[in-house]
């Protein structure tokens, strides 16, 4: 979506500054969702792990953000992905797994689910598979273990309203075989099921208690995976969020349940610690949300879980009301 330049400067900054999302009639563009700019960042890894300079890219205002610092979401994008800087005992490693690609003459975003391989002193010794994930939020760094990956996820932003639909245009693309699960702590092991890519957008009402837990309250739910691959774009698909209790509904799937546990996301309290959001249950139909959550993947089941070269594209999107 582009500025509309009958309209003045002055009201278009304000629109800018009021939300993170671009305001149109009956849609949204999520900001920096068309992914037209990206940033780049420089990276020069450690030389016990081969020192070359690495290229990360992250969905913002066109820039650099070179060195091996943590990076802070610039010029108000609203999106984290899955390119990481870590710093392990010292030594300097990054994992790219989203790229811009090309669209309706433009460009996109590209995830992709591949294998890192952590070489010292030409030895293989650590080898972890990655998947392509864009999300609103925020990105804790430097990755400093492979524990835990979810607490390095800020998920989530505020937001206050309630959008009929998610649009969004897509391809994918996977070339079958095994699914795996490689840690880089253990063997790689053999995991049942096809891999798929998904899209997840969770509307959400919370709060923090006294002891900096973070609750919430399932407002609004959109699940949908990718499982066949597509010859062509699809542009412009519309998928409906549905509010309130949908766990008896005949379009119900696994992706769709309350989160807790291991499989809930994390977000970062007032105290500045990541902490799991628990799900205590779902809203009424006619509440109004705090946050919202938007993640894309190139492959389902968790960190270190999928099948190599499975790859998503995304571009163009749009909250719908």
């Amino acid at each position: 979506m582009k500025p509309n330049k009958k309209l003045p400067a002055a009201l278009l900054a304000v629109l800018c500054f009021l939300s993170p999302i671009s305001l149109s009639a009956e849609e949204e563009l999520v900001k920096f969702g068309n992914f037209e700019s990206w940033i780049t960042r420089s990276i020069k890894e450690s030389m016990l792990v081969g020192g070359k300079t690495q290229t990360l890219y992250e969905v913002g205002p066109k820039g650099t953000f070179d060195g091996a610092r943590a990076y802070t979401n610039q010029g108000g994008s609203p999106w984290a992905n899955s390119n990481v800087y870590a710093k392990v005992c010292g030594v300097v490693k990054t994992n790219v797994s989203v790229f811009p690609d090309t669209h309706q003459g433009g460009q996109c975003a590209k995830l992709c689910t591949h294998v890192v391989s952590c070489k010292a002193i030409g030895v293989v010794n650590i080898s972890v598979l990655a998947s392509g994930s864009i999300f609103l939020g925020t990105l804790i760094e430097p990755i400093t273990s492979s524990t835990d990956p979810m607490s390095k996820m800020n998920m989530g932003i505020p937001y206050k309203r309630r959008p009929k639909a998610l649009k969004f245009d897509y391809k994918y693309y996977s070339p079958g075989g095994e699914r795996i699960r490689e840690t880089g702590f253990s063997r790689r092991q053999k995991v049942s099921g096809k891999d798929k890519g998904q899209c997840v957008c969770l509307l959400q009402k919370r709060w923090e208690d006294a002891n900096g837990n973070i609750h919430a309250l399932r407002v609004g739910t959109m699940y949908r995976d990718f499982s066949q691959n597509t010859s062509d774009w699809k542009e412009g698909q519309v998928f409906p969020i549905h509010y309130g209790d949908i766990s008896h509904e005949s379009f119900y799937q696994d992706g769709m349940a309350l989160m807790s546990g291991n499989n809930a996301y994390q977000a970062l309290n007032s105290k500045g610690k990541c902490v799991p959001i628990q799900e205590d249950g779902w809203a009424d139909p006619n509440e109004l949300p705090t946050h919202i959550i938007l993640k894309f993947d190139s492959s389902y089941g968790g960190a270190y879980i999928g099948t190599v070269g499975n790859t998503l594209w995304v571009d163009n999107v749009k909250l719908v009301y």
